[in-house]
């Protein structure tokens, strides 16, 4: 079977954690963010200033796999649309795919997730999905929310219809002795009674990135919350989902989020150099990701990135999010045995003439 996991493993495997950074000012709880999300923004204001045309990034992913000989596909689900509630502008988006001869219809899923569901009457040799993409970058502050009375402090309460709504992403996974022990020994030992839940949540989050070093990780799945603790390691994927199993035995509604995460490649790149380089990729650099989301009366479903202890901001591109990692899978389905070749490939570039219509369904 071909899954998400199966079809991105290398591709989200292959970031690398932003490193903390300058303070957000606008947020009552000191929070660092990453150099290299801070550079986006500080390329994206200095482009700004010299014209009023606003700043655009252009993205192209290609997926692929070939096979050894022609081989019957089954239906593919492909994931790899910016998400409804994605907080930016969606200006372009595109999909192609190969072999020319198949069906295409786009859906929602159970979760409001974009599906394309593609349908192959022939057999093929391969299988080729490539995306275009067009956003605008614009800064996102994640603290600019007002929580309900009831979700100010922690222990956070939800209202009963909310809670019935929520119930998949309530319900943890029974906890091993790992996971026990960690939330005996750090989440029972912090007095949360009387938290601001916003602290906690951002404690928690930096907490995880320091405890969790990030690998890449080339098998395929997401590991179990008792691997992820024993090694004391993981991809993204998987810190990604040892956050969602934390909260839940928290008693907080948590998710998993799949997407696009966009980074500055080198943080010595010089102002000249940039404005130069205007029509150019200016030093992004981009990767399938993943992360958490948390619910939070007053604020809704709100962004928490463990692989750099950060809240998620204009870097992060929402494609699919489920109470399961395998729900949220970018590219899933089957095919006969056979052989596979797998190839993955993003490119980013800042493009800044503005000249694509608004994308409209």
């Amino acid at each position: 079977m071909q899954t998400a996991n199966g079809t991105a493993d290398r591709a989200i495997d292959a970031l690398r954690p932003a490193r903390p950074g300058r303070a957000s000012r606008r947020c009552s709880v000191p929070v660092q963010r990453a150099p290299r999300t801070a550079r986006v923004r500080e390329i994206r204001n200095t482009l700004l200033s010299s014209d009023t045309v606003p700043l655009q990034i252009a993205l192209h992913h290609v997926t692929q796999y070939r096979y050894d000989r022609a081989v019957a596909l089954g239906p593919q689900l492909v994931r790899l649309r910016p998400a409804a509630h994605y907080r930016g502008s969606v200006m372009h988006y595109a999909l192609s795919v190969e072999p020319a001869a198949h069906f295409l219809s786009w859906q929602r899923d159970a979760f409001a997730n974009y599906e394309a569901r593609l349908l192959f009457p022939d057999k093929t040799t391969t299988f080729r999905v490539s995306v275009d993409l067009t956003v605008d970058l614009a800064e996102i502050n994640p603290f600019d929310f007002l929580l309900e009375p009831d979700a100010v402090q922690m222990p956070l309460t939800y209202q009963a219809a909310l809670r019935e709504s929520l119930a998949p992403y309530l319900q943890p996974e029974p906890a091993g002795p790992q996971l026990q022990h960690y939330l005996q020994h750090y989440l029972q030992a912090t007095e949360r009674r009387g938290m601001p839940t916003t602290e906690f949540l951002v404690n928690l989050n930096r907490r995880l990135q320091q405890d969790i070093r990030y690998l890449v990780r080339l098998e395929p799945g997401v590991q179990t919350t008792e691997d992820t603790l024993r090694r004391r390691s993981g991809s993204c994927r998987d810190s990604g989902w040892l956050l969602v199993q934390l909260l839940r035995h928290c008693g907080l509604a948590a998710r998993f989020v799949s997407g696009y995460l966009i980074q500055q490649t080198s943080e010595e790149i010089a102002h000249d150099d940039l404005l130069e380089r205007r029509h150019g990729h200016a030093g992004l650099h981009a990767e399938l990701h993943a992360w958490c989301e948390v619910y939070l009366p007053g604020a809704g479903w709100i962004g928490l990135d463990p692989t750099s202890g950060l809240l998620t901001a204009e870097g992060h591109i929402t494609l699919a999010c489920a109470p399961d990692p395998s729900q949220a899978a970018p590219v899933e389905g089957r095919v006969e045995a056979c052989e596979v070749a797998f190839s993955h490939q993003i490119s980013v570039r800042c493009d800044d003439e503005a000249l694509t219509p608004p994308h409209t369904d």
